[in-house]
Order: structure tokens, then sequence, then C-alpha cells
């Protein structure tokens, strides 16, 4: 354990506000991502957000920096979606993240070189997370987590509770996955 690791267990134990503040404002923008991607819906995204800070300020005494700070925070949000899923008794993520209630909200990028190229990237990324939607949520969230958020193999692991060979096997059948889909996408055309 680094003396990072340590100085934020400590202080998330104090229940420390700058602290949190401090947290809130560095990771804020990739959870409320990996979210949207969760749930597809930004208003459900918001929620779980709050109620994920919510659980860090309280439940902090049992982060004890073994792991990255991270990882611990999508573990919550994760969790927290997965409660929510099975109090409306929904039988799989990709119910929770039918591509008929429309695609995440893309956040623009920033300091593109020009409007062509905002165009060209925009187009991929759409292609992308169309090929995307078309994965089974099985190895889309291990392909969200490691790509989007870039979380390692074992931090992933920790976040799904899931031993890591299934981790490694998820990630290569979804990318196996996610590779047949673009293709589909394109028309065929490989």
């Amino acid at each position: 354990m680094t003396d990072d690791s340590k100085a934020l267990a400590k202080g998330l134990q104090r229940r420390d506000p700058e602290l949190l503040d401090q947290l809130i404002e560095q990771h804020q923008q990739r959870l409320f991502r990996y979210l949207i991607h969760l749930t597809a819906n930004r208003e459900r995204a918001e929620d779980f957000f709050q109620e994920t800070w919510i659980r860090v300020l309280e439940r902090g005494h049992q982060y004890d920096g073994r792991y990255k700070f991270e990882a611990w925070l999508f573990t919550i949000a994760r969790n927290l979606v997965i409660d929510w899923q099975r109090s409306k008794k929904m039988q799989s993520l990709d119910e929770l993240l039918d591509p008929q209630e429309g695609a995440p909200k893309e956040f623009p990028a920033q300091n593109e070189p020009s409007p062509l190229q905002s165009v060209l990237t925009e187009e991929q990324r759409s292609g992308v997370h169309e090929s995307l939607a078309r994965v089974p949520a099985i190895y889309r969230e291990v392909l969200l987590l490691r790509f989007q958020e870039e979380l390692g193999l074992e931090e992933i692991a920790g976040v799904m509770g899931t031993p890591l060979s299934t981790v490694k096997s998820r990630l290569y059948r979804g990318l196996e996955a996610l590779k047949g889909a673009m293709v589909a996408g394109s028309g065929g055309a490989a």
C-alpha cells in the first residue's frame, strides 16, 4: 500500500470534507460516464452518481487502500445499479442497457484540430457505440471498464467480483463480439 493510499484511507475514515470534494472533482466525469453507460438514462445516472458519493462518505472507513480508489468507487456504483436492477426484477444487464432506449450521451471531445476532424471523430465514435450496443452486456461492461475507464484487469476483477481468468475470458470474447458487430454494422465489408 502506497503512502497516498494510506493517506486517502485515513482521510476517508475521518470523513474529511476537503478530501471528499477533491475526490469528487477528480473522479466525477469518469463515474458519471460509467453510470450513463450502465443505465442508459441520464436522470437515473444522476441519482446513482449522488448515491455513490453518499456511500463513499458513509462507508469511507471500509476503504483500506489495497486497490486503487477508482476501483472501489466503481464497485460501489456498480453494486447500486445491480441492487436497483434486482428491485425492478430485471433479468440481466442487457435489459437494463436496452439499445432501443437510446444511446448514452456523448461528451464532446476537447481541443479538436478542425471541424472536419470533429465530424470524422464523431462518426467513428458513433459507429463504435452502435456496435458496442450490440455486444452482450456481460462483455460490454468489461470492455467499458478496460478501455474507457482504463482500469487494469485485476481492478476489473475486483469491481465485478469475478476471478481474473473470467475477466480475461470476457474481455477476449467481448473484443471478438465487438469486432463482429463492427463488421456487421459496416455492411459486412472487412
